[in-house]
């Protein structure tokens, strides 16, 4: 199940959806209001382009740390279901459905009442989406369905091939015709591996239904778990984060020793008191130390700036890092002119 937060960096911000709104990265357009959108502003326009189309405009920064903060409120109310939520980026929560789905009556019944508890957590759209897989249940999230078990790959089928967010692959695949997912699951996949590579593998997989990782059941080796204690207990979430980079770089280290990325981490929080916090962060990519430490400020802002009845009584005496989802190395590429490849 995936819990989606449509316009979630402009909710965040407490921009009314009334208002003309974009948030603005690297000077585009990455998110929109209801009211921008009426006025023909997309994402991906240039600043000076959004403003002509509409003068009266109002103009955000990027701030993924804002985003993060607010969004725990969501990450709490999905809590109540089940105790292990998966955050893949601000707007976006997902967890396994098997056990909370029989409890609650089925996955109708349990998308209701997450849909209702995210309703009242915050404010703005939010949609729940249930399949077999991430990939697909995230688009049915955006539309807010309930793909029964096993028809996933026919719900997949007429989305175009744009949906996979790799821009130089599926203007391949577009020129050469395939411009759905159905189109794309058709063709053998050992051809699209031995064209594209593991991007065409992937593309594949997804198309078809199935996740986008080859499965490993092999656990993590419990060395890979980083703990550091702090004494004095942090009060402030800059001391407890530079704690975190310390840390994050030790696991790195020992991650990049054994040959392996980490694509999905846990990251526990405790205080002197006692209170323990725990967030799930997966990265579609590979998690460098930079993110892992990005992603423990993000969790200690949101818990420290939660309410009253969730907030912290005393300061974190305890940060771990543990790798719940590792893979072999492969390596990154980093994008000439920076952006988000890097």
């Amino acid at each position: 199940m995936v819990v989606w937060c449509a316009d979630w960096a402009l909710v965040a911000a407490g921009v009314a959806m009334t208002v003309p709104a974009v948030v603005l990265h690297a000077n585009r357009v990455v998110a929109t209001t209801p009211a921008a959108r009426a006025e023909g502003i997309r994402t991906g326009l240039r600043r000076r382009e959004a403003q002509a189309r509409c003068p009266q405009v109002e103009l955000l920064d990027h701030d993924p740390a804002r985003d993060a903060r607010a969004f725990e409120a969501v990450a709490g109310a999905v809590e109540a279901i089940t105790p292990r939520v998966e955050l893949t980026r601000p707007g976006v929560c997902s967890f396994p459905t098997r056990g909370p789905s029989r409890y609650f009556g089925g996955d109708e019944a349990l998308a209701a009442r997450v849909t209702a508890l995210v309703a009242d957590a915050v404010a703005g759209e939010s949609r729940v989406g249930v399949a077999d897989g991430p990939f697909a249940a995230v688009l049915a999230a955006r539309r807010g369905v309930v793909v029964p078990p096993g028809a996933t790959p026919s719900f997949l089928a007429p989305f175009p091939v744009g949906v996979l967010e790799d821009e130089a692959l599926t203007d391949v695949l577009v020129r050469l015709g395939i411009t759905t997912l159905a189109d794309l699951a058709a063709l053998p996949r050992a051809d699209l591996l031995a064209r594209f590579g593991w991007p065409g593998e992937r593309a594949h997989r997804l198309a078809s239904g199935d996740d986008a990782r080859l499965p490993d059941t092999r656990p993590p080796p419990p060395d890979l778990v980083a703990v550091v204690e702090l004494d004095p207990p942090a009060e402030r979430v800059d001391a407890a984060a530079f704690a975190a980079k310390r840390l994050a770089d030790d696991l790195h280290e020992r991650l990049a020793g054994r040959g392996l990325s980490c694509a999905q981490v846990l990251v526990t929080a405790e205080t002197e008191h006692g209170e323990v916090h725990q967030r799930c962060w997966r990265h579609e990519g590979a998690l460098t130390a930079a993110a892992m430490a990005e992603r423990v400020r993000w969790q200690l802002e949101g818990w420290l700036g939660s309410s009253a009845a969730s907030r912290p009584t005393a300061g974190i005496a305890l940060l771990r890092l543990e790798p719940t989802e590792v893979g072999a190395a492969r390596g990154r590429q980093l994008g000439f002119w920076g952006g988000e490849t890097a």
